[in-house]
Parts: C-alpha cells; structure tokens; sequence
C-alpha cells in the first residue's frame, strides 16, 4: 500500500512508569499489589466540572452520558492523597530530576519553572476526576527529522480492577510523557520511532519494566480522513498493524460516505417506540428490556455491515456510540432476522416506520432513559458517517483493530493545581543533570570491549538483568558467562516457571544491601568452586531456599565425593567397542555420559582432560 499516496500522517504519546521509590505526589511506594489483598474499599460518583473559559470539555460530557458508581481498593501501601482525601505533596524531585535527564538525552530545552495543572478526567480512573500533569521540557529532535515536542510528569490512574471496580495501587506512580510531532508516513516508521523512544527511556535504568509499564497512544490521519488517536497500545510489534488497521478503517468510512452521498441517504431524527412488536419476540435482549426504539437510516441498507477493520463493520461504530448511555449494544436490519428477532418481526417493523428496502433500521433495547439516549447517540455517529471519519480518541482491541472511546479531548479539560507550588529549573540545576549511555551504544561496547557478538551484545544491553551484567564483569566473571547465564539461564528458569526474585534480589528481608545470589554462584564458578555445568541446579536449589554459599557447598559435596578418574576410566570401559570403532571421536558422545553422571557438578574443561586420558589409557592398551 503507497501510504504517501494516502497522506498518512502520524505522531506517538508515549506514556512511561518511572522507576521511583515513591509516588509523584505522596511519599508511597509504587508497588502493585494482588487486588485480593486490598484492605478497605469506598465509592465515589464523578461529575464534570466547567474549566476557567466556562466550558465543559467535549470529552468529559459524553462520559457523563451513563451517571456511574466507581468502587477503589485501598491497601496498607496506599494513603489519603490516593483517596481525594489529603491535599497532594510537593512534586517528587526524584521523578522531576529522571524528566529532566529524559529530555536533555533529546536535545531539549526546560520549562524555566514546571507548574502542575488538573486535566479533567471522569472515567472513574482518578478518584477526584482530574489527572495531575506538568509541563517539563519542549523541542527535542527524532533520528528521521521530526521533533519531540512537549515532555511533561504526570501521575498515572488507577488500574481497572473489572468494570467500574479500580485499584488504587497504581495511582500516583510517577508517569513520563513524551509527545512527537506528526512526522511518522509509514506504519514501520511509526513503530521504529517508538522502539527507539523506548530504548532511550530504558538507557536512564530509572524506568519500570514489564507489561503495562509502558503505553504508546498513536495518533493518525490521512488525507480526506481526520485525527483518530488510539489509546494504550502496550505491545510495540503491534504498533505498525494498529497504523495499518486504522488506515484501512478511515479509508473505508470516506468509500462508505461517498456511496451514502450517491444514495441521497439521510438519517432521521425521530426515534420510533416500537416496544409492541417485540412483545413476544424470541430475543432474550428485547424481551426484558421496557422499552425498545428504533432510528431508520434511509439509504444506509447494507452499508450498516460493511466491513471497516477486521471483525469490525460501521455497524460496530454505531454500537459504540450507543453503548455510552448504558445498552448493551444495538441490533440492525442489516443482520436481522437473527438473534432470535423472526422474520415477521422484521417486517412489521420497517411497516411501523415506514422504512423502505434500501434503508437500514437500528433498535436499541434498555430503560426508556437508556434507549432515548442511545437512539440520540446512533443518530449522532449516522449523522457523522455522512460527513466522513470523526475526530475520536479510540482503544485498541485484540489484534489491533480499535473501539471508539470518546471524542478527542479540547482545551477546555485543563485547569491549574493550586495545591501543588510550581518548581524552578534554574540553569545550574539543568546543567548538572547527567547524561548516560544509550543501549545502542553499549551494544556497540559490549561488542567491542567485551568480545560478545552482535544479537547477545543486543540482548545483553536491552535486558532487565543489564545493571547485573556490568556488576558482574566488574567483578572479573568473564563476559560470556555473564551473560549466557543473565540472559539465558534465567530465562529457562522462568519458563519453568521458578520465581527467579530470589536470585536477583540486592537486598535481604530487612532491607540490608546484599551480592546477588546469582552474582556468588557466578564468581563460585571463576573461584573453581563449581562447574559452570552445575549453574542451573545451583540456581534451582537457591530458588527452592536454599542459600547461594549451601547450594554450591552440596555441588562440592558431590564432587568430592567422585573419583573422576575411576568414573572415566569405567564409562570407557564398558563403551570399548564404541571406543574401538570410533577412537578418540568417541570423546564428544562419551563426554555426555560422564557430565550426566556427575550432574554438571564439574567444569566441562576438566572432566574433558580427565576423560582424554582415559581414552588414550584405553586405545594404546588395545
């Protein structure tokens, strides 16, 4: 596909968890916690509020469509800012400083004095309705031309629990924001600029890691379409797809409104009650719902279940809309009868509402207040269709076709913090902000310096276990074992599904500064105490409670307690017609037997001279 021919054109919000001991605006750890361990919850309903120009963000409203009750969980690790219950502390000078290093890294330049504002928020993910958010850094550069154009700090929302149910665990933890220019023209451009936006926050080591640490929401447009942004994608491999799907999807709702434009279609503004043909219907929806309507689409018939994104039709968009005030979604004529709707209540209802063959009717099911609502809401989204691709702010679905959310948001969400005093970037405090290494180019170093090739000097440099592998080489573990076992061995565990916490960890149960166990397995192998063979049954054991010093003593244990050169001796003589055949190519297979006798506990490199020696024992003697 020539996406330059379709004008596309895309820019990237990167939302990044910091790595901070305590939250942006109470001193809390920023831990997450088992929902189930929650130890008080308490409701709040929210409400949007005018901002200083007297308007009520275009957002905020349509939330409030649908009047809801949002439940939080509280822990012993959460506290009364969390709960809108306290005034917010002083911004955390932890995250201000890991921001400000951000940006430099970028080329950019800081807001002399960072002022926190409200940004309205009343989707339930913010006890008090607003999000806390401040203006850090402007005008940084991207590797294909374009620009950064704002870094701010703000506090991340609470983590849905299910529904409306939230958990306040997640509130507050420190969140950078990085927002480029529209610069990105392909869906793979898209995707390279935000793979590297991620390995520059990751060269800091002061960001959280994992699923759901990190969002990327990707605004899009092409040409005759409009600005869609879609929220929280989390996987980078499906950045480029969402691009591609959301293109697909404006491309066919212009096709859709100029075929729309071609019929003479129109969307009536009348609701019809059609409740009474329902009353016996065999739908389980329409018959408990107290009253059913219906909105004819003149001229939209088949258009309705025209297919926009994979498993996605524009009848799915309609159902979005509805879905605001409380329905469970829509049903269409240009899939009924089905669902348990019959044939002949088909037909009575395009008689009742005088719809002829080439329209499309939609009902909605609920309350009077929801169906009324919904109706508005399906004549809203038809009356669009008609004009094209809406400005929406959209979430992204499995796969990566996407939902509608909300329209886009306007200036009117934003308001100043009052409780929150402003922070002064003076130039001696901005000069002294470090700048560190990118993982690009420790890569490159690692290659270099330290003789790894390419892909694992890759690996090595973009792992989560990365400030172990440079203590480690610090330490004189040779590189390659460092980080085979960092990168490999760990990994093999996990997939075992072992909690490798343990081997990882540089702090004991009372908080004091330990060595890795991991880290004294490894410089057991340097000290000859182990074989590097035996690194995963140590590391199991440790794992499974044992402490790094008696797991390596049970492998010494179990090498003392072997005469090597009796075991090599007696596994070539039982193999001596092997040995015949194959002389010392019988090395490589018999070395395999001795290793499984002894467990891995020994080097390699010795039980190889030991077993060499039996085999020229045995050949000279034949």
């Amino acid at each position: 596909m020539d996406y330059n021919a379709l004008g596309l054109v895309a820019g990237i919000e990167i939302h990044q968890q910091l790595n901070t001991r305590e939250k942006l605006f109470c001193r809390c750890p920023t831990l997450l916690r088992p929902f189930e361990e929650h130890d008080g919850e308490f409701s709040r309903y929210l409400r949007a509020t005018e901002s200083e120009l007297g308007e009520i963000d275009r957002a905020a409203r349509e939330e409030m469509k649908n009047f809801r009750r949002f439940l939080y969980y509280t822990y012993d690790s959460t506290c009364l800012v969390e709960n809108d219950e306290e005034p917010p502390a002083p911004l955390n000078p932890e995250a201000l400083a890991t921001c400000l290093q951000i940006a430099k890294m970028f080329g950019m330049a800081p807001i002399p004095q960072v002022h926190t504002m409200r940004k309205l928020v009343i989707d339930g993910s913010n006890t008090s309705g607003f999000q806390r958010t401040a203006l850090v850094a402007v005008n940084g550069t991207l590797p294909n031309g374009g620009t950064i154009e704002t870094i701010c700090i703000e506090e991340e929302a609470a983590q849905r629990v299910k529904d409306e149910v939230f958990s306040l665990d997640r509130l507050g933890i420190p969140l950078v924001e990085i927002t480029t220019s529209p610069c990105m023209h392909t869906p793979e451009e898209v995707q390279e600029i935000a793979e590297y936006l991620g390995m520059v926050l990751r060269s800091t080591g002061k960001v959280k890691r994992g699923l759901g640490t990190i969002r990327q929401d990707i605004n899009i447009s092409i040409s005759g379409g409009a600005r869609v942004e879609i929220k929280g994608v989390q996987e980078l491999d499906l950045i480029a797809e969402v691009v591609r799907r959301e293109v697909e999807r404006q491309e066919r709702l212009l096709s859709i409104r100029d075929r729309l434009k071609e019929r003479g279609a129109s969307v009536s503004g009348t609701p019809v009650d059609v409740t009474e043909i329902f009353s016996h219907t065999g739908s389980g929806i329409l018959k408990k719902a107290s009253r059913i309507m219906a909105v004819t689409l003149a001229g939209f018939a088949g258009l309705v279940g025209d297919e926009i994104q994979p498993a996605r039709r524009l009848g799915s968009e309609l159902s979005d809309y509805a879905k605001k005030c409380g329905v469970g979604g829509i049903f269409h004529t240009d899939e009924l009868p089905a669902y348990g709707v019959n044939a002949e209540e088909v037909t009575a209802l395009r008689d009742m509402v005088g719809a002829g063959e080439s329209d499309c009717i939609v009902i909605v099911a609920g309350t009077p207040r929801q169906a009324g609502c919904a109706c508005q809401q399906v004549i809203r989204r038809a009356e669009l269709a008609l004009l094209g691709v809406p400005e929406e702010t959209r979430k992204m679905l499995e796969g990566g076709s996407t939902s509608y959310m909300r329209p886009l948001p306007g200036a009117a969400r934003m308001y100043p913090e009052t409780d929150v005093l402003p922070v002064t970037i003076s130039p001696e405090y901005w000069e002294d902000i470090p700048r560190v290494e990118l993982l690009q180019a420790k890569a490159e170093r690692y290659m270099t310096a330290h003789g790894l090739d390419a892909a694992v000097a890759k690996q090595v440099a973009y792992s989560e276990h990365l400030p172990l592998y440079e203590r480690s080489v610090g330490l004189g573990i040779p590189a390659t074992l460092s980080a085979r076992t960092l990168i490999a061995t760990l990994k093999e565990l996990s997939r075992d599904g072992l909690d490798i916490r343990p081997l990882v960890a540089d702090c004991d149960a009372a908080g004091n500064a330990v060595m890795p166990a991991v880290l004294q397995v490894l410089k057991g192998v340097v000290e000859e105490r182990v074989g590097k063979e035996a690194i995963p049954d140590v590391l199991r054991r440790i794992v499974q409670g044992e402490s790094a010093e008696t797991a390596m003593q049970a492998v010494e244990a179990t090498v003392a307690g072997t005469d090597l050169d009796a075991l090599a001796r007696r596994i070539v003589s039982e193999r001596m017609t092997f040995v015949s055949e194959k002389g010392m190519g019988a090395l490589g297979p018999l070395m395999g037997v001795m290793m499984k006798e002894v467990g891995g506990a020994v080097d390699g490199k010795k039980v190889s001279q030991v077993l060499k020696a039996a085999l020229d024992q045995a050949l000279s003697g034949r």
